[in-house]
């Protein structure tokens, strides 16, 4: 048999085959209701319209709480001391050059490594994970810079990939395509993309392909969105569309880590700033309080530590 959920016509057995790979990653339903952000949001920062910073008028509840996270591998201390609190409905940019730690601590965060010390809590919860489908479980995703897409696929395949619909009576159950591309295009639509569901990842742009990536993250109830250079290697207008799609995420109440080496992308969509170098947190300031040229100075070593 074939199976009509690519625009070319891909069997059965070899969409089987994927699935079967990914089963184990964690399975939501994607019909519950996302979480909605409760009480008193943060006033707009000023002239900018974007949530106001740590300190810049109402706090919103820490979600995450990182307090003296160190990983060491052998000899090599990859993240030493680090705590920080990222706040629901926050974007923070996460600065640093090649091996100040960043991916590290993101990878930590993100289940794929234990931290050697420090502890870590979740809504003021303390949690220990040790796979990446318990931080899933947690509501902490992370969309990754290679993305992790088929290309031979559809933009709806990709998003419900490992946790797809189904229907049927008792033990005798199909795949529910009209459900699956319905609820991808109404996500799309909520991210104000212009991804189709129908669409083969391997024909998307950047941009779309980004969008196809966020909008997995909003099927399991995301607390936290982990983003790894989602803006590397794009050109410009599709660098302006991925910025939105950051912007709609912390519009809805969820909480951004953003991993970047381009200063004026952070500057646009960041609330905070943290600067990492030599495994350490050198900085961590809202970006009304900092500059470029400070953040420059915080990853070369010129300003040793504010």
């Amino acid at each position: 048999m074939r199976s009509r959920f690519s625009g070319h016509l891909i069997d059965d057995f070899w969409y089987f085959c994927i699935n079967e790979r990914n089963r184990f990653s964690g399975r939501r339903s994607a019909e519950r209701g996302r979480r909605r952000l409760t009480g008193s949001r943060v006033s707009a920062a000023a002239g900018e319209g974007r949530p106001a910073a740590c300190g810049e008028g109402s706090r919103l509840a820490a979600v995450l709480e990182l307090t003296n996270i160190s990983k060491h591998f052998g000899a090599i201390q990859a993240v030493n001391d680090v705590s920080f609190t990222l706040e629901a409905g926050q974007v923070v940019g996460l600065m640093g050059d090649n091996g100040a730690g960043k991916s590290t601590l993101v990878k930590m965060i993100a289940g794929n490594f234990r931290p050697s010390e420090g502890t870590m809590r979740l809504e003021g919860k303390e949690i220990v994970m040790h796979r990446p489908v318990e931080a899933r479980q947690h509501g902490i995703e992370i969309v990754h810079q290679d993305l992790a897409l088929c290309n031979n696929l559809t933009a709806a395949a990709n998003v419900f990939l490992g946790r797809e619909l189904r229907r049927g009576i008792g033990p005798l159950k199909i795949l529910d395509y009209k459900t699956m591309y319905r609820r991808a295009g109404e996500i799309f639509k909520e991210l104000k993309s212009e991804t189709r569901p129908r669409d083969l990842v391997k024909q998307m742009s950047g941009g779309q392909r980004q969008a196809v990536a966020i909008a997995r993250t909003m099927l399991s109830e995301a607390k936290i969105v982990l983003m790894d250079e989602p803006t590397a290697a794009i050109s410009v207008r599709q660098v302006a569309e991925v910025l939105n799609l950051i912007r709609e995420l912390r519009d809805r109440g969820i909480a951004v880590v953003l991993i970047s080496h381009r200063m004026p992308d952070v500057f646009t969509v960041a609330d905070r700033v943290i600067v990492m170098r030599r495994g350490r947190k050198v900085a961590d300031k809202s970006i009304a309080a900092s500059s470029p040229e400070e953040v420059t100075g915080l990853i070369t070593g010129a300003i040793e530590q504010v």
